[in-house]
């Protein structure tokens, strides 16, 4: 440009025409596609250690690939400044100091034609040249040269100037392209950017309107569910009241039923006995001339509440503690267990747990009734053992025959082949049928009750352990020559407590 000096302008050149990496003449230069260059071998150096996001060591742009371009005109023009600076160089050093001694070049080789120092002269190659003082030399050449240099000189100088002029031309569109390319890369970047941001914004804005739309449907959705709930404890708590109301009057209407039934019962009961009062005053003598045997063969399947017996009862039939009768070993049979019921490891207890056992389904194993037997089976004399309940809940205490079915549903009667009476806390109950069954006491029922088994007269009877009352007997049971085995059962009517993990608990004593 006018009005910059020449030295300037050389200065500028030199700088387009450095490595910013290596900071020398651009060696066999490539192009990027940020349009920044560089030396081949120093890009490549900076590149060696990465496989990917290739950055530009100037303006640190970003590239997928290795992909640069060899810049061929770039290459001339370095090569060209190159070359003026170096003869610029020369120019100035001609004719001072030998290279190889240091010396001041003070003759000049005839042979070689060439200027020497006076070390080389007579130590060197050129110790048998001849050779004259440089100056002479130099006047020589000048007077032989004149015409030529006079001719020539002209020439090679336009010629230079052209040469320098072009390459001067080439540099400057060179910069001018390479301005050209910076600011539209500039301009595509900042519209890139403002593209970018325009984006950001209404992306932003659509997102904070759907957070907009978001809160206000859950409020609407929260202010909803407030009113559906207090809409929800209101009718919850109106139908509360009804059913509240409702259980207060079936439980009046049960109490009264159950009241009327009690009566009912005693009546019957009362009636009963005095049937049995009537019936024993006509055939006492009977039972005295035929024999126990035959009562019993009339009253098949019977069983007599000992309580309506009076103080009368035959002492033989219902033996108590001071007996000479000593106590049978009973244990019970883990096989038989069904697989709620667990057996503890002495055999002389029982638990029910609410997690079915994984336990094998062989044939002696209960698989529908909560029911386990005893190990020992008798088929003759008397034997008896006492059975202790514990917890709460329904449980069946007896014998069974041997053949008593261990499949499906059954009822511990004597149909079945069981001889049993329920217990819970405050009362008996003996089941006499599949479908029905008699209550016994009202009392509170013992924790602890006494089996007595009879085999040769076919008799069960219970006793309450504790004073050695009776319970219930069945005067005639049919044994059919069977083993009759312990029995314990739980039936389905067993009133089980959720927050209970055992609901009962037997415990044979002996």
């Amino acid at each position: 440009k006018a009005g910059i000096p020449l030295a300037a302008h050389t200065q500028l050149l030199l700088a387009e025409l450095t490595c910013s990496v290596c900071l020398d003449y651009f060696k066999d230069p490539v192009s990027l596609d940020c349009g920044h260059h560089f030396c081949q071998a120093c890009i490549t150096r900076c590149w060696e250690a990465l496989s990917t996001n290739f950055r530009c060591p100037e303006c640190r742009e970003t590239f997928s690939q290795r992909n640069f371009k060899p810049n061929r005109q770039l290459r001339n023009i370095v090569e060209a400044s190159r070359m003026l600076t170096m003869e610029s160089a020369k120019e100035q050093e001609v004719g001072t100091v030998c290279e190889k001694h240091q010396r001041a070049l003070d003759v000049f080789c005839q042979v070689e034609q060439t200027p020497i120092c006076k070390v080389c002269h007579l130590s060197g190659d050129n110790k048998e040249h001849t050779v004259v003082p440089i100056e002479e030399a130099a006047e020589d050449y000048k007077v032989r040269n004149h015409g030529t240099v006079t001719k020539f000189g002209a020439k090679q100088l336009e010629t230079e100037k052209q040469k320098i002029v072009s390459e001067f031309q080439q540099l400057r569109q060179f910069l001018e392209e390479q301005e050209q390319l910076r600011l539209t890369q500039l301009e595509e970047l900042n519209k890139e950017i403002e593209k970018e941001r325009a984006e950001y914004v209404a992306k932003l804005s659509e997102e904070i309107s759907s957070f907009s739309s978001l809160i206000s449907e859950m409020e609407q959705k929260f202010l909803f569910l407030t009113c559906a709930f207090h809409v929800c404890i209101t009718s919850f708590q109106k139908q509360l009241e009804t059913e509240k109301q409702k259980i207060v009057s079936e439980f009046q209407q049960l109490r009264q039923f159950l009241e009327e039934q009690e009566q009912l019962r005693l009546t019957q009961l009362e009636e009963l006995n005095k049937e049995i009062e009537k019936e024993r005053a006509e055939y006492g003598g009977l039972c005295k001339e035929t024999g126990c045997g035959e009562l019993h063969h009339c009253t098949e399947g019977l069983w007599i509440p000992c309580n309506l017996l009076g103080a009368s009862y035959d002492a033989e039939l219902y033996p108590s503690r001071s007996d000479s009768l000593s106590a049978a070993t009973v244990t019970l049979d883990p096989d038989t267990a069904h697989p709620n019921l667990i057996v503890s490891a002495d055999r002389k207890s029982v638990r029910w747990e609410r997690k079915e056992q994984d336990l094998p389904n062989n044939p002696e194993r209960f698989d529908s009734v909560l029911c386990l037997l005893g190990s020992e089976g008798f088929t003759s004399g008397r034997h008896y053992w006492e059975v202790e309940v514990e917890g709460r809940g329904v449980c069946d205490v007896g014998v069974a025959r041997e053949s008593v079915s261990r499949k499906g549903d059954i009822s511990p009667n004597p149909e079945q082949g069981i001889w049993a009476v329920q217990c819970s806390e405050d009362w008996y109950w003996t089941p006499t049928t599949p479908d029905q069954g008699t209550p016994l006491s009202s009392s509170c029922a013992p924790s602890r009750i006494r089996v007595y088994l009879d085999c040769e007269g076919g008799q069960v009877t219970f006793f309450h352990a504790g004073n050695g009352d009776p319970i219930v007997t069945f005067p005639s049971a049919s044994f059919a020559g069977e083993r009759i085995l312990g029995n314990e059962v739980l039936q389905g009517h067993v009133i089980m407590s959720p927050e209970l993990e055992s609901i009962f608990n037997l415990v044979i004593f002996h």
